[in-house]
């Protein structure tokens, strides 16, 4: 008698057309979840790349208030600061400063002591930065400030998609470099 395979036919899916439709779906998920666009937004709101850039426009504008600060309480210290400072009202503008604030700005380049905006916020003004008495010590906290704020720019590349990523990588290495040069300065 030749031997005759069983005639029964599987009940269900095989075990691969399972495991490719599982992973087809996922992809279909993977790929439009909700309405999100590229850049993280969902629904209309902010992404996160822009709340990140607001955010480092709104730290570098806090870091010019802080060169204003030390340049106000030492005018020995204008002619060391006010390229440094011009380089942080930079860095502000690359994160998207609104257009009023930054003709402000580019008014207040001339004049170190310039308000870095026509009508400071509230927060802003109500807590103006401390400066210390002696230069060396301003000196010191200004490279502080800095090298806080690059360590913390360093940090958030890993949240940013890439073109923000880079702009945040560069001013974080040009902060680390501020804060070098105030450092060596204030020896």
């Amino acid at each position: 008698m030749p031997y005759s395979p069983p005639s029964r036919l599987p009940l269900g899916p095989r075990r691969r057309t399972l495991l490719a439709s599982a992973a087809g779906v996922a992809l279909l998920t993977g790929c439009s979840a909700g309405s999100e666009d590229s850049d993280g937004t969902r629904g209309g709101g902010p992404s996160a790349a822009d709340r990140a850039r607001a955010r480092a426009a709104r730290d570098s504008g806090r870091l010019v208030e802080r060169y204003d600060a030390v340049i106000a309480a030492h005018p020995g210290l204008a002619e060391r600061l006010t390229p440094l400072r011009a380089e942080v009202v930079r860095h502000r503008e690359a994160f998207g400063e609104p257009a009023a604030s930054a003709s402000a700005t580019a008014a207040g380049t001339a004049s170190p002591t310039a308000s870095p905006s026509p009508s400071p916020s509230p927060s802003l003004s109500a807590s103006a930065p401390v400066v210390p008495g002696d230069e060396k010590a301003a000196l010191a906290d200004l490279a502080t400030a800095e090298r806080t704020l690059a360590d913390e720019r360093a940090k958030a590349l890993l949240d940013v998609p890439g073109e923000l990523a880079r702009l945040l990588a560069s001013v974080a290495a040009a902060g680390a470099a501020h804060a070098y040069l105030l450092a060596e300065t204030g020896k």
